[in-house]
């Protein structure tokens, strides 16, 4: 299935679809009475999308959830293995948009889709948005692998960085990766080897990500010969490093690997930091 839908499309009446409004911030339920899709259920980032922060040493800001506790999340939603899934939030799907999306590929639920453009793409085409809290229809738990797949821990992150046929991708913005600011975490700079590609590379002035064919060719400029199984992308905590996932994806570029700690964990390690462009 396509990673992207639009606004108008049918899909959005099926039987089977269910929407979820996926944002992130404190006040993310607060945005979400104030105007959302209507028979969308809320999710927020940071209480549903990942676990409890106890270090972000080990982790992250935004370490993944128990699988487990992830299961019962989607059987209150009312997913299942046949269920349509779109989701979207307010930041163009780069923050728990495109990490529902992720983490739903991530257990083998490939039936789900981001709205293009998040929910301005809604407001843009005049769709009239609700007031009213959304309540599912709660079903089992979803059944669950092991563990989510496609995912890369700190050791194996460090020596892909450093490996001439392997690639490490740093979607934060140009100054954070270069060392010049760092809003969120203790320390600036960026892991020694990565390549910067900003997430907002994959988006043009209206918000939506750009057409399939542009984005390969941008992302193969970087990519070169690297195969992309042997490509990790990563962040400041695994939440818009998923945006470049979905927008490989929409590219046609499958099989690159998500290091969830990103550079929250790794500047906490104590491990070296690079400062200059490679």
């Amino acid at each position: 299935m396509l990673p992207l839908i639009e606004i108008n499309a049918p899909a959005f009446a099926g039987a089977n679809t269910i929407l979820i409004d996926a944002r992130a911030g404190k006040d993310t339920h607060d945005r979400y009475l104030a105007g959302h899709l209507k028979n969308a259920a809320h999710v927020d980032l940071d209480r549903d999308l990942a676990a409890e922060v106890t270090d972000a040493a080990k982790g992250g800001r935004h370490p993944l959830p128990n699988i487990n506790d992830f299961a019962t999340l989607l059987g209150k939603l009312g997913i299942t293995p046949n269920s349509h899934v779109i989701v979207y939030d307010d930041k163009a799907g780069a923050f728990g948009g495109a990490r529902f999306w992720w983490m739903l590929r991530a257990i083998g639920h490939t039936n789900v889709q981001v709205l293009n453009g998040g929910l301005q793409a809604a407001v843009n085409a005049g769709i009239e948005l609700s007031k009213e809290e959304y309540t599912p229809t709660p079903v089992a738990a979803y059944p669950v692998p092991a563990q989510f797949e496609g995912t890369v821990d700190i050791k194996e992150t460090a020596i892909a960085a450093q490996s001439a046929n392997r690639m490490v991708i740093d979607v934060r913005e140009t100054p954070r990766y270069l060392g010049q600011t760092e809003p969120l975490d203790l320390i600036a700079g960026h892991i020694p080897g990565a390549y910067n590609l900003p997430y907002t590379f994959n988006l043009g002035a209206d918000g939506r990500y750009l057409d399939a064919e542009t984005l390969k060719t941008k992302y193969e400029e970087t990519i070169g010969e690297v195969a992309p199984e042997n490509v990790i992308v990563h962040c400041g905590s695994g939440v818009t490093a998923c945006h470049t996932l979905l927008g490989m994806e929409h590219a046609g570029i499958s099989g690159p690997q998500l290091y969830v700690g990103s550079w929250s964990e790794w500047s906490r390690r104590g491990l070296p930091i690079g400062t200059t462009e490679r």
